[in-house]
């Protein structure tokens, strides 16, 4: 484990070394502000909750969490670093802990920083702060999950561009299949035990669950599961890359 911290503070470190993490912090906030005051129409609503906030949370990752994890193994290929983090004295799974954990909590400090919002619907309300809280938990998992797709399609490809893009068509497939409208296609020509074997993929279908402030067992274990899958598939694709 002394060898997974080693690679987490080494990566996330180097966030903060160059101007790319304060503007994607700065990006994050502005577009979480607009999207939960102007769009959302937050004070409009007359309601003391954060809804109007964690709706767009997974739109807003289907852009932001892959220009996070295209530059993850893409720019290590790239610059021809990987053969030499190859080398070190460390086993290829821990080599991946430390990128994705030092990534998800790059992730986790830029959703803390929108704690504005929540001082502000606390201070002309009466929220539920319970409710808060597991939508907080919720969408940072959902993060993680978005990550762990873009680490993998990262390793598979030394272009970032190309891991960009193939991350965010990924990610909005998994959206998809939880929207309602195709969830209403699909129910049409589909037995009703498929459709809900397609909601229970989506992002959407296990986040909106827990942003309401139900924390069901299903929706946690659906976010570490498809999260460990992609963290698993990730190690595979370097692994045959290594071996070629």
């Amino acid at each position: 484990m002394n060898k997974v911290a080693v690679i987490f503070r080494r990566e996330l470190t180097s966030y903060f070394a160059t101007p790319l993490a304060y503007v994607f912090i700065v990006i994050f906030l502005l577009l979480t502000a607009v999207f939960t005051f102007q769009i959302g129409g937050f004070l409009e609503r007359g309601q003391a909750d954060l809804q109007a906030f964690f709706r767009w949370h997974p739109w807003i990752y289907l852009v932001l969490i892959p220009a996070i994890s295209m530059r993850l193994w893409a720019e290590e290929r790239n610059s021809g670093s990987i053969e030499l983090l190859m080398t070190l004295p460390i086993e290829l799974w821990q080599a991946v802990a430390g990128k994705f954990l030092a990534a998800w909590v790059f992730a986790g400090i830029a959703l803390a920083l929108t704690f504005p919002v929540w001082v502000t619907v606390n201070y002309l309300g009466h929220p539920d702060n319970g409710v808060i809280i597991a939508a907080y938990l919720g969408s940072w998992m959902m993060a993680g999950g978005f990550l762990a797709i873009g680490m993998c399609l990262s390793a598979a490809t030394r272009n970032q561009v190309i891991a960009f893009i193939t991350a965010a068509l990924v990610g909005f497939v998994f959206l998809l299949a939880g929207f309602p409208l195709v969830l209403d296609l699909v129910r049409g020509v589909l037995p009703e035990q498929i459709v809900e074997a397609i909601a229970s993929l989506s992002f959407l279908t296990h986040f909106e669950a827990i942003s309401k402030g139900v924390i069901d067992l299903r929706d946690v274990v659906y976010f570490i599961a498809l999260t460990a899958f992609w963290l698993m598939a990730t190690a595979l694709v370097l692994d045959m890359k290594k071996a070629q």
